[in-house]
């Protein structure tokens, strides 16, 4: 579709919003743990990413700049806020759990005690099924602290869940 001088088009974008809002919210939610939150991030990049739409000549790039624009977003937000999206709990949870559907809210609870650098890799590595360079791209950082990351952030998340849910082998390679 041919772009208008200095007009963006909101058809275009309107479809752009309805194809990526799953994988975005997606993402949000796994990065913060917080559904109205996560609402709240994805249409905040959403309309960042709007704004730049003019902007944006190929339009198969979109998705990942929303994408990053999410990411940044959600970054900054917890440089303002201070926030780190810990939440007081009343019990520790078990350390070891059966590698099935039923681990799902434990894993998405560890995930929100990772750093937001650890939590945005794995869950740009693993959950958006991005390579490497890709989320180093996403991030805005080299290949290697995106492997740094995930190595340490599995070891958290091991300690956390057990070798049932994340099992040894899992993220220990670096590449």
């Amino acid at each position: 579709m041919a772009r208008q001088p200095g007009g963006t088009h909101d058809g275009e974008f309107t479809e752009f919003v309805q194809a990526s809002w799953p994988a975005l919210y997606r993402t949000a939610y796994l990065l913060l743990g917080d559904r109205e939150l996560a609402e709240d991030l994805a249409q905040t990049a959403l309309a960042k990413t709007y704004a730049a739409w003019s902007r944006i000549d190929d339009r198969a790039a979109a998705p990942a700049y929303a994408r990053r624009t999410l990411v940044n977003t959600a970054a900054s937000w917890f440089r303002k806020k201070g926030w780190r999206n810990e939440l007081p709990t009343s019990s520790m949870p078990e350390q070891s759990c059966a590698a099935d559907p039923s681990t799902r809210p434990a894993v998405i609870d560890a995930l929100g005690q990772l750093p937001p650098r650890q939590r945005a890799v794995v869950v740009l590595r693993y959950y958006e099924d991005l390579s490497v360079a890709e989320t180093a791209d996403a991030l805005g950082c080299s290949t290697g602290t995106v492997k740094s990351q995930t190595f340490e952030a599995f070891a958290k998340l091991r300690v956390l869940l057990g070798d049932a849910v994340i099992p040894a082998t899992l993220g220990a390679h670096r590449d």
